[in-house]
């Protein structure tokens, strides 16, 4: 991969533009990075308090009963953004892995197969949860299959 740095005084906020012939797991990780150095800030609720997470605390993200959980490494918090507005803040290091499910990529443990073609993906903390068939073929890429 070629990398180029230009340096210019008209700039006023840096900028980063990726040129490439196909959308790689390499590219995929490398804007991922990029995104990642600007990290943002998730707030969270723990019954009355308001938690300040960065995105590497962060587990899974999970849609129960119509409320957001947020799982971390040992706690579970509630969350008032939407899904969708939590995959866009939480970057790269998160997939979807089914309609009401994000995980954090970093601490995955194992996949084993299941019933019906879907697959059950267990995270480090002990966090499981089925990966449906429609988000499969996307996380098979990220791993290589």
């Amino acid at each position: 991969m070629k990398v180029e740095v230009r340096i210019s005084t008209e700039i006023k906020e840096p900028y980063v533009v990726i040129y490439t012939n196909e959308l790689t797991t390499e590219v995929n990780q490398i804007a991922a990075l990029i995104d990642n150095a600007t990290e943002s800030i998730i707030t969270v609720s723990d019954n009355e308090r308001i938690v300040i997470l960065r995105p590497d605390e962060i587990y899974m993200v999970r849609v129960e009963n119509e409320k957001l959980i947020v799982y971390c490494k040992t706690k579970k918090y509630s969350c008032g953004k939407r899904l969708y507005e939590l995959e866009n803040l939480l970057g790269g290091n998160f997939m979807r892995i089914s309609k009401s499910v994000l995980v954090n990529l970093r601490y995955l443990d194992c996949v084993e197969p299941s019933i019906g073609g879907i697959m059950l993906l267990v995270l480090k903390n002990g966090g499981k949860d089925y990966i449906s068939r429609k988000y499969l073929p996307a996380f098979k890429k990220y791993l290589g299959l």
